[in-house]
């Protein structure tokens, strides 16, 4: 596998990053039908943990077969597959070596309370992503809650663990919980803001949800309309969250959401694709919908972000 100019550029912006760690992020990056392209399409299921079963997987129950995630992302050309270990352990012995993986570390789930606070159960560890021959470790943070400290010291010693041993880090990173209101949760202030925390955190991919035009913050709103911060269009939104992440030296990805008209994915991703972003980690958008229209839908986004849609 040779890589191209486009990755090597993305790759030595890593600096102080191992050998290990630079070829699995290679390896991700070379992958699929957008290999080569500095593009991303990874295909996440965790949400049989997060929502459970039928929420999950009901709307096409062939999902909930592991080996079904496992084979439509290799088949539709994808540059990896991120999943809790037990996902993941299921196919890891058919699909060695066809897909890069993302072994997800820890979850949260449905079952409880309201008061229990923000937070998420690590659930694997860096010696299971060796076993399996996972590419990366994925890891949620939440900003803004009152577990987010916590969090941040264990993704902290996870992180430097993983790069250790040459594997590369995700921070899932949604702001959430107390300290956020509900628009908070998208608004383009704190977007921006979890993007820095996860690039500050050591994150060699950085996922983040796609914002609004809202500003929660008061002393950032001063700042956004005294620097008449661009924040009117998506893209504009998505280019401001990629100078968030250390001027675009670190690669940003942005989460699908719910399951949601086609028109609405594909307007995200030429937002994205515009703005800069790396690209889409998207999971319910396609995995709840047949298997033909879910290859469909992503070739259309591959074609996107390759500028031919």
């Amino acid at each position: 596998m040779k890589a191209t100019r486009t990755v090597k550029q993305i790759l030595a912006n890593y600096e102080g990053d191992t050998p290990g760690v630079k070829a699995n992020l290679c390896r991700m990056l070379m992958t699929g039908k957008l290999g080569g392209t500095g593009k991303m399409i990874i295909l996440p299921v965790d949400q049989g943990f997060e929502h459970g079963p039928a929420r999950s997987f009901a709307p096409n129950p062939a999902g909930y077969d592991p080996h079904y995630h496992y084979q439509m992302a290799i088949d539709a050309g994808l540059n990896a597959y991120a999943a809790p270990l037990g996902m993941l352990e299921a196919g890891a012995d058919t699909f060695a070596g066809q897909i890069p993986t993302i072994l997800k570390c820890n979850s949260a789930n449905s079952l409880m309370s309201g008061t229990s606070g923000k937070d998420q159960a690590i659930t694997a560890r860096v010696s299971d992503a060796l076993r399996i021959g996972a590419s990366a470790i994925g890891f949620t943070i939440y900003p803004g809650s009152d577990c987010a400290l916590d969090m941040f010291e264990e993704i902290s010693e996870m992180r430097e663990e993983a790069a250790s041993v040459g594997i590369a880090t995700v921070i899932w990173s949604y702001p959430r919980g107390e300290g956020v209101t509900k628009d908070g949760e998208t608004a383009i202030d704190v977007a921006a803001y979890a993007g820095q925390i996860a690039a500050l955190l050591g994150a060699h991919i950085i996922k983040i949800k796609l914002s609004t035009d809202h500003l929660m913050l008061p002393e950032a709103k001063k700042v956004y309309e005294e620097q008449k911060i661009d924040v009117a269009t998506q893209a504009a939104r998505v280019k401001h969250c990629v100078e968030s992440a250390f001027g675009g030296r670190r690669i940003m990805v942005f989460s699908g959401g719910a399951k949601k008209g086609e028109d609405s994915v594909y307007d995200d991703a030429r937002a994205i694709r515009d703005g800069g972003g790396n690209g889409s980690i998207i999971g319910r958008n396609t995995f709840q919908r047949p298997r033909e229209d879910a290859l469909a839908m992503l070739g259309k986004l591959v074609d996107i972000y390759k500028g031919k849609a």
